[in-house]
């Protein structure tokens, strides 16, 4: 195993100028379906625009048929590797016909339009994405540290906890920071969260598209280390049973109107906005989040918007430090874990920034 492992752990930097670029994308299977596949280059890059399109078989992963099965996959942000290291690079795609139309599947284009918008440039929008999710054992899909079938013991006892008989999967949790900052991703800090095998970490403060582009090169990082730890990531916002804190994204935001003096008037207005918007944007807030959001365990209920002030039982929660500084940023607490940070990221610019009231 020694030898794999040298193998594996090969620097590529001194014997060839080759690198190894690890296209990913989205597919069509689920909410977090998550592809990938490498390819050689002939030698360093650093702008997704001269990196070459490839393409792969739409067919196996449900989002086109087999007599017409190629997706077109376009560079749009490169990473770091922390699994091969050197020069070689993480490439996150967006996915289109071979006629150059994005397919049903690729928010990150619409999302792109929305934020390449003048007004929106203008206030230059700040997103900072805190990301929940559930370690679990991969036959029993359990969450880790506990036997099949016992429950754990209440809530109350693991948020920020320490000890080996309140946190399961550190190894897992401090491997995925470290990782993501050697990426390049806007890493903000971790922390283990009220249930057993519960962890969130954030990404952020992040500028229009690119909070998007390093929460699913995040989530796919994740993956890849758990599944090295043979241990499952999951997403869902209500893993394990009701009684328990669901799994969450809560997404916070600002512009640069509202991060100045007297900005708590703009951060009243937007939220003001987007409680007239409430079901157009709670559809889009992910898979089965109406279990989670019950109105009870630091939720408001699905159906009803309100918001307040260093309140977490509330659709937006303003902190009560920028209510004192009378500017800042306020977090929407409606996401789940498995939201799609394009729609969500992309829906809140639209309805603060560019919907106008009747």
């Amino acid at each position: 195993m020694s030898l794999l492992s040298d193998l594996i752990n090969i620097d590529l930097t001194d014997s060839t100028e080759k690198v190894i670029a690890e296209y990913i994308w989205i597919g069509g299977s689920s909410c977090m379906d998550l592809r990938s596949k490498a390819r050689t280059l002939s030698g360093p890059v650093t702008n997704p625009r001269k990196l070459p399109k490839w393409n792969y078989d739409g067919s196996s992963t449900n989002q086109a048929t087999g007599e017409d099965s190629e997706v077109i996959l376009c560079p749009q942000a490169i990473f770091k590797d922390p699994f091969r290291r050197g020069n070689n690079i993480l490439v996150l795609c967006d996915t289109y016909a071979p006629g150059g139309d994005p397919i049903s599947t690729n928010t990150r284009y619409n999302a792109a339009k929305i934020f390449n918008d003048p007004d929106v440039v203008a206030e230059e929008p700040w997103f900072g994405i805190e990301q929940e999710y559930t370690l679990l054992q991969k036959e029993s899909k359990w969450p880790i540290g506990f036997p099949v079938g016992v429950t754990p013991p209440a809530q109350g006892h693991y948020y920020c906890g320490i000890g080996a008989d309140k946190i399961f999967g550190r190894d897992i949790v401090e491997a995925h920071y470290k990782a993501c900052l050697y990426a390049g991703i806007n890493h903000g800090g971790i922390n283990s969260e009220v249930a057993p095998g519960q962890w969130e970490y954030q990404v952020g403060p992040s500028t229009g598209i690119s909070a998007g582009d390093e929460l699913w090169v995040s989530r796919y990082i994740l993956k890849r280390i758990a599944e090295i730890a043979g241990v499952v990531v999951c997403f869902d916002p209500e893993p394990v049973q009701k009684g328990w804190n669901g799994a969450g994204a809560h997404t916070n935001f600002s512009t640069k109107t509202m991060r100045n003096e007297g900005g708590f008037k703009f951060i009243r207005e937007a939220i003001e906005k987007l409680g007239l918007k409430h079901k157009e944007h709670i559809a889009f807030y992910g898979e089965g989040n109406e279990r989670r959001l019950t109105g009870k365990n630091e939720t408001a209920n699905y159906n009803n918007f309100i918001w307040g002030v260093g309140n977490r039982q509330v659709s937006i929660r303003v902190g009560k430090d920028v209510e004192k500084a009378g500017k800042g940023y306020f977090e929407d607490r409606r996401p789940g874990s498995n939201m799609d940070p394009y729609l969500v990221t992309s829906m809140i610019a639209e309805t603060t920034l560019l919907w106008k009231q009747m």
